[in-house]
């Protein structure tokens, strides 16, 4: 029998306890009473000479209270960041404001420091909570009073899983108010698994972002006893809610390194205290740039000897993201970072004898170096003499062996550090060039953390990678070129994109959900002719036409740009430039947006940001691309979690560059995205065999096996599924004579088969007829679907029944095989339309016309039954009268229709709670992922006076406000949100 809860429990409070790990258990804070009177004492005790032995008075002890009761754990980050580590609470005392010292994160492992363990904490139900329940927490870590770190445990019959959807209902209960609003990090565990969390809303609270801990050579640690040794100990404790926490501004969320990451950030201490150099090898797409930042910022503040640290990048447009990202992160730090718009800003802020940290640009750097600095002056003498740190993102891209070392020579006290997610090694060093360093050893020195793709995908950190390597076989050397810049090559190029990639761009997932694509080509040229014939072929003026079953799932497909360098050869600089206006014409007309040549900048961080879709106005259909046709750009330091799909029409590159590109495209977005998808179009062989050695190399830095599925790999799998589930069974009659533990593992290997199921999909040469050799069907796989739902409804534990011994199966596993185009509504809308316009009153062909449109509507109304039946209606009216809507535009119609309905609601609501109209509907459109965009204005809205007046059950006030919200999000808006997408 598993061990019970309680007992897991006391074992971890007993490890935390013993030896060194420095908690103290306080088995007597039960309550938010006993929470408060605790960290008031300490309050005091640790400002005992600023308040002259007086304690707090209850009025001071309440501007307190509501001072350190955060509205979110952001806003709590914030506060905790301090001044200088120093964090502060203020209270006026007759003349003097007095600042009392909560915490001081300079004090780990001692000083003012108070480290406090308390479990059972009791989560009362307040008059607010409405529905809500009393609760009771596990295990909580009190740092001076404030809780930082909350745990919830479960034991090796349940998943931690569980305990992680019991921490987001208790966030959106409101449970963690007042001084629970401070924490930082969850941690969930079934003693078996842990993982952790930065804390977060429960509406943003992603189970993909559930991280285990790993030790300095990237081994996990699972168990919740060794997890605790490891992390939950001091100073390690302390410092990962302090040192490796990061304040992301733009986002408004909190985020915790990795512990790869954080690793990484230790080693560079260490080599920094040794006074060596050294780089770190973090595959592309772990997060370099925030670790680089946080290294940067810790080193200056570990390190009192160094006088500056130096975040060096390359003068390319990308690295508006880099440089955006670290002031994001550095607008609530208490460490100066400083953008250096100008070499005379660097110069100064070099000189000014203030220990900071420094963004510029290495082409800044040299001109400083090489022709601004004169020698014998004192900024030279000051700013040569200068004990600073260089940390290179990019760094083989961003300074170059001659460049690293004409700088080196000049700042003679530096020390360098290198981040890069493809080293260079002996098997694709430099070309020589004179004693210049060829690897990144001989650049930097030795590699002082290594966090390789093979370990990212094991971890999830990234995706895996799908590959196919299409094109021509055996095409003669001598005709490939001419081969593959034809037309004819070309069009069967655009028709993979276009009509055999409606997986890959996950049409499936609905509007606005999709995926993105790059086509990278040789030269802009090529690039250029790409961009022209995808113009023709979207005007329906080319002989390769878009597929009607795309055109159902996305009307608007493709939507598309170009980007690349204008200057790049000035031999036909002038006609680049004359193709980039064209094409920026186009881009305007697309978004409404007015870039000319002479702002290209401009242009291109907005083409980032657009791919991107970080901003939540990029977010829309409206509002974003499918495809961008580059050469090099974008290939290198973009990050854009959307973008899914690599399209290489061009030949194999270097190791490290197939890998840098590759890796655009296998960044984390949601539960749907399972893995980066490349598709070659040139020398499918030696394409291959390219790919396997650059994934060869950098999954084990020179051995190890590919990490690639390509197509053959996929259909083994396949079969091998199909294989396993039918030794289970065929019928609903074979399997419901399955036991128990054999229906389990049933519902496992069924999942197992969707899954190759719907990676097989993706590949572009997938066809139904590739099933006839297995032999299998889409019918077998119907069959079996019905028959696992049925198993999954049977299996899937009432939560009244008391708990299984082993893991209960979970229902929240999304089908990803299912053969179903999703129709989009306004490929419906161009259909109505299309129809009414070419209705004749002797047309023979009406009912199955009729018919048609009908079934359509019917396939939608699976999706979206509010917005299927208004369609339905508008057809019930045609087939009544075929000159019902001569000469109208219908999608005005409908349109307006749909306006009527969602006012009616909105009305209804704006009624009931005494609101005006134009604030509920304001909010209604602005409503995102659960959140209102103003909460505190919508309820400011409301009349309590009139409505409890009105009402004949008028709510008290203490519950209104509450319940206004609660219907907001649970009433309004699953009404209307079908007919607003």
């Amino acid at each position: 029998m598993a061990e019970l809860e309680s007992i897991i429990e006391q074992k971890l409070i007993d490890q935390l306890c013993m030896g060194e790990s420095q908690w103290t258990y306080r088995g007597d804070i039960h309550t938010e009473e006993d929470l408060w009177a605790n960290f008031k004492y300490i309050l005091e005790q640790n400002n005992k000479d600023k308040l002259d032995g007086e304690p707090l008075t209850d009025s001071e002890f309440a501007k307190i209270k509501n001072d350190v009761s955060h509205a979110s754990f952001y806003d709590a980050g914030k506060w905790l960041v301090g001044e200088n580590g120093k964090v502060y609470v203020h209270v006026q005392r007759g003349n003097q404001t007095l600042h009392l010292l909560v915490l001081n994160n300079e004090h780990v492992a001692g000083g003012s420091s108070v480290y406090e363990i308390i479990n059972q904490y009791q989560s009362l139900k307040t008059p607010e909570d409405g529905e809500g329940r009393n609760r009771r927490f596990d295990v909580t870590m009190l740092i001076n009073g404030l809780p930082l770190i909350h745990i919830e445990l479960k034991n090796k019959s349940h998943s931690y899983m569980e305990g992680f959807e019991q921490i987001k209902k208790y966030i959106g209960e409101g449970k963690f108010h007042g001084l629970f609003s401070n924490i930082q990090m969850f941690v969930v565990s079934n003693s078996v698994d842990t993982k952790y969390i930065a804390a977060a809303r429960d509406t943003e609270l992603n189970k993909k972002f559930l991280t285990g801990w790993l030790d300095s050579e990237n081994q996990p640690v699972c168990n919740y006893l060794d997890f605790a040794r490891s992390v939950l100990k001091i100073p390690e404790a302390h410092e990962i809610v302090t040192k490796y926490t990061v304040l992301d501004n733009d986002k408004k969320k909190l985020l915790i390194l990795r512990p790869y990451q954080i690793h990484a950030i230790m080693a560079m201490r260490a080599a920094s205290k040794a006074g060596k150099s050294g780089y770190i090898w973090h595959t592309t797409g772990s997060g370099k740039t925030m670790t680089s930042y946080k290294a940067t910022r810790n080193l200056l503040m570990d390190i009192p000897s160094i006088e500056k640290t130096i975040f060096l990048i390359d003068r390319k447009d990308l690295d508006i993201q880099t440089k955006m990202a670290f002031q994001s992160y550095a607008d609530n730090d208490t460490i100066d970072v400083d953008d250096t718009d100008n070499v005379g800003e660097l110069i100064k802020r070099l000189a000014d004898g203030n220990r900071q940290m420094i963004v510029t640009t290495r082409q800044k750097m040299q001109i400083m170096v090489d022709r601004r600095l004169k020698p014998g002056t004192k900024e030279y003498e000051k700013i040569k003499g200068l004990n600073v740190a260089f940390v290179v993102d990019e760094c083989h891209r961003a300074v170059t062996p001659q460049t690293k070392r004409d700088l080196e020579k000049f700042f003679y006290r530096s020390m360098w550090y290198g981040f890069t997610g493809t080293p260079i090694f002996d098997e694709n060093r430099y070309e020589q060039k004179g004693d210049l360093p060829q690897t990144t050893k001989e650049l930097y020195g030795e590699c002082l953390h290594r966090y390789t793709i093979k370990e990212a995908i094991h971890d999830e950190a990234v995706l895996g990678f799908m590959v196919e390597n299409l094109g021509a076989k055996n095409v003669p050397i001598e005709k490939a070129e001419n081969y593959y810049g034809s037309s004819i090559h070309m069009r069967q190029v655009l028709d993979v994109i276009l009509n055999k990639s409606y997986s890959k761009f996950g049409m499936q997932n609905g509007r606005g959900q999709t995926y993105e694509a790059i086509l990278t080509v040789s030269s802009i040229a090529q690039a250029q002719r790409y961009y022209d014939l995808l113009k023709k072929v979207v005007a329906g003026e080319d002989e390769l036409k878009i597929s009607e079953d795309i055109k159902k799932a996305l009307p608007d497909f493709p939507k598309f740009a170009i980007t690349y360098s204008v200057s790049e050869n000035e031999e036909v600089s002038k006609l680049n430039q004359d193709k980039m206006k064209e094409s920026l014409v186009d881009y305007n007309n697309l978004f409404g947006t007015a870039y000319t040549l002479e702002n290209i900048g401009a242009y291109n961080g907005n083409l980032n940001d657009r791919l991107a879709r970080k901003e939540s106005k990029y977010k829309s259909r409206e509002a974003q691309l499918d495809l961008v046709i580059v050469v090099n750009r974008l290939l290198t330091g973009f990050d854009a979690p959307p973008m899914a799909i690599m399209y290489m029409d061009r030949p194999p590159m270097s190791p490290q560059d197939i890998i840098q590109a590759f890796s655009r495209t296998n960044r984390l977005l949601d539960g749907r995205k399972n893995y980066g998808q490349i598709v070659t179009f040139q020398y499918p062989a030696e394409f291959k065999e390219a790919i396997d050695d650059a994934l060869r190399l950098y999954s084990r830095g020179g051995d190890g096996n590919p990490i690639s599925e390509d197509w053959e790999t996929v259909l083994r799998d396949f079969i091998m599924a199909v294989r396993t589930i039918r030794q289970m069974g065929t019928t609903m009659e074979e399997i419901r004579q399955l036991s128990k533990p054999q229906k389990k593992a049933f519902v496992a290997a069924f999942r197992a088969l969707d899954k190759t199921f719907a990676h097989l999909k993706a590949f572009s040469n997938y066809e139904p007829k590739v099933l006839e050799s297995i032999p299998f069907s889409e019918e077998e796989y119907e069959d079996y679907t019905a028959i696992y739902k049925n198993i999954v409804k049977e299996l899937t534990p009432d939560p009244a029944d008391p708990p299984e011994d082993d893991e209960p199966i979970s229902d929240d596993y999304e089908l990803v095989a299912v053969n179903k185009i999703k129709i989009d509504f306004d490929y419906i809308v161009e259909l109505l339309r299309g129809f009414v316009e070419n209705i004749q009153e002797s047309d023979e062909d009406f009912a199955r016309k009729l018919a048609e449109v009908k079934e359509i509507i019917e396939d939608f109304a699976q999706d979206n039954p509010k917005l299927s039946e208004m369609l339905m209606e508008i057809l019930k009216q045609i087939e009544q009268d075929k000159s019902k809507f001569a000469g109208q535009d219908i999608s005005e119609i409908i349109h307006k229709m749909r306006k009527e309905a969602i006012n009616k609601e909105i009305q209804k609501f704006a009624d009931k709670w005494y609101i005006p109209f134009e604030t509920v509907e304001f909010e209604a459109y602005h409503f995102r992922n659960g959140v209102l965009s103003n909460e505190t204005n919508l309820k400011e809205a409301a009349d309590f006076a009139a409505y409890k007046e009105n009402s004949e059950k008028a709510l008290p006030k203490f519950k209104f406000f509450g319940e206004l919200i609660k219907d907001f999000k649970e009433g309004l808006m699953p009404e209307i949100t079908p007919l607003l997408e």
